[in-house]
């Protein structure tokens, strides 16, 4: 099997489910018992209190009760494999969920970063839907939306993942989704599909929920006035409610001034805006005595509690874009990228000392491409046992070397190591000799460089070095190595973009 032809095999994608600990995290994880996750990370975000208790084969991490953002990111940054699925855990799983979502993944192209799953939340058969649950409803036509959500754990690194400035779950999902697509990649709709049932409220949730304005004024200030065009979200009634709570204002101070006439017109007004409001949420529903009542109080004061937190989001907007310290920071790009040669550039050949059997892997000329095109230097780092195995020459190995460069360009410096396991040297690979030289000669700072490997020693070498590592797996990867591995690519290609940032 090449590289090119290399697919996501079963297993390969982690789960992460954030939770503030709610009763219903219980069936979530009943439903991923069978599904062929790789690892299955629960990161409990309640600033204090008990350890959840989570099955034996679910890993339980803490993110300090910081919000969802900041939760998603301590468990992708803890995950390995090359996808993460984020699922809210309040959600149910689709029986084949696990199937189609690695049926959504497998035919993704490489520029895809991310896949939406499609949610279905259940409404009542019996009535007509409350105006909360028509609410929560709204969630099936959100374009992104992370209650289930795939994304690649490199297009994850080459952004920074989630913005923690956004500190409810309301709009990180399309701040994510806005960065990535401004970073190049592709976002695609996927097959699989999760129920999200109808979470009890109270009655004036509605105007709990107008706090999500402040998070809409940031949106503009980090992606501009068109960002509900570009991330598919309705604009709402925001220019209403502000007109409402302006009538308001107008008529108190008027009555205030002692002007009669001009409080009483502000005051119609205020009513007949408030009346509609009212009605609009009233008509579709049961039209019970308990919904109607709730629609006129939270109908009152939803207008105010809308203008309140988008004033309050202007002013915190401007110090949030300010200051930086919670904004996501992608990796920086290496200064140099040095790279394994068998498995890795060119198809493996063991011990080959024939220049002709050389093949690059699909792919390489593209990758050494991108990497010469934006600066970033380059060299081999390659063990060859062979010769002291006497398997090979020395002089054959430069040939094959040659052969190469011939193929893809210089790539120079080469550094070798002629030595066997056994022989005790400071450079093969895992040991960071190849690593620490090869920086040397580069002059560049080890922890400047990237290794790209397709097994562990490279991986480990990077590590011993101080550099940075990107598993490129094959079919000769072992899965532990695979899953030790701190960053993965399923291609070179994909792993040069990781390594630039995905622009």
């Amino acid at each position: 099997m090449t590289l090119g032809e290399l697919r996501i095999p079963a297993a390969r994608f982690d789960v992460v489910v954030p939770t503030a600990g709610r009763s219903s995290l219980d069936a979530l994880l009943e439903r991923l018992a069978g599904v062929p996750w790789q690892r299955l990370i629960v990161v409990d975000d309640r600033r204090a209190g008990r350890p959840l208790t989570v099955p034996a084969d679910v890993e339980l991490r803490r993110s300090g009760g910081r919000g969802p953002a900041a939760a998603r990111n301590a468990g992708w940054r803890a995950a390995s494999a090359p996808w993460v699925a984020f699922l809210d855990d309040d959600v149910l799983p689709a029986p084949d969920w696990g199937r189609r979502l690695l049926d959504d993944l497998t035919g993704a192209p490489a520029r895809v970063a991310a896949s939406q799953g499609r949610l279905r939340v259940p409404m009542p058969r019996d009535r007509q839907p409350t105006d909360w649950e028509r609410n929560v409803a709204g969630l099936e036509r959100a374009r992104w939306i992370t209650a289930d959500l795939a994304v690649r754990r490199a297009a994850l690194a080459a952004v920074g993942g989630f913005d923690e400035r956004f500190p409810r779950a309301y709009r990180e999902d399309a701040d994510l989704a806005l960065r990535l697509a401004g970073a190049g990649w592709r976002l695609a709709r996927g097959a699989r599909e999760v129920e999200h049932p109808v979470p009890a409220a109270g009655p004036w949730v509605s105007v709990a929920k107008q706090r999500g304005n402040a998070d809409d004024v940031l949106m503009a200030a980090l992606h501009g006035r068109d960002w509900r065009e570009r991330a598919g979200a309705p604009r709402g009634r925001l220019a209403a409610h502000l007109a409402i709570t302006a009538l308001a204002s107008g008529a108190l101070a008027a009555a205030a001034a002692r002007r009669p006439r001009a409080a009483a017109a502000l005051g119609g007004a205020w009513a007949l805006g408030t009346t509609e409001l009212a009605w609009r949420r009233i008509a579709p529903g049961p039209r019970t005595g308990g919904e109607v009542t709730a629609m006129l109080a939270t109908s009152v004061a939803l207008p105010v509690a809308a203008t309140y937190h988008h004033l309050r989001g202007r002013v915190r907007a401007r110090v949030l874009v300010r200051d930086r310290s919670l904004a996501p920071h992608p990796a920086p790009r290496p200064d140099a990228v040095l790279l394994d040669r068998d498995g890795t550039l060119v198809v493996d050949v063991p011990y080959n000392a024939d220049p002709a059997r050389v093949v690059p892997m699909a792919g390489a000329d593209r990758a050494l491409g991108r990497l010469r095109a934006a600066g970033v230097r380059v060299a081999v780092i390659t063990n060859q046992s062979g010769i002291a195995r006497g398997l090979v020459t020395a002089e054959q190995v430069e040939e094959v070397n040659a052969r190469v460069e011939e193929l893809l360009g210089p790539l120079a410096p080469w550094l070798v190591c002629p030595h066997g396991p056994d022989d005790g040297c400071a450079c093969r690979k895992p040991r960071p000799g190849l690593v620490l030289e090869a920086a040397r000669r580069l002059g560049v700072a080890p922890e400047r460089c990237a290794v790209i490997g397709d097994i562990g020693s490279d991986v480990q070498a990077a590590r011993a070095a101080g550099a940075r590592a990107v598993l490129v797996p094959n079919d000769r990867t072992r899965a532990a190595e695979i899953a030790s591995a701190p960053e993965t690519a399923a291609s070179l290609e994909e792993a040069v973009e990781l390594l630039l940032g995905g622009t």
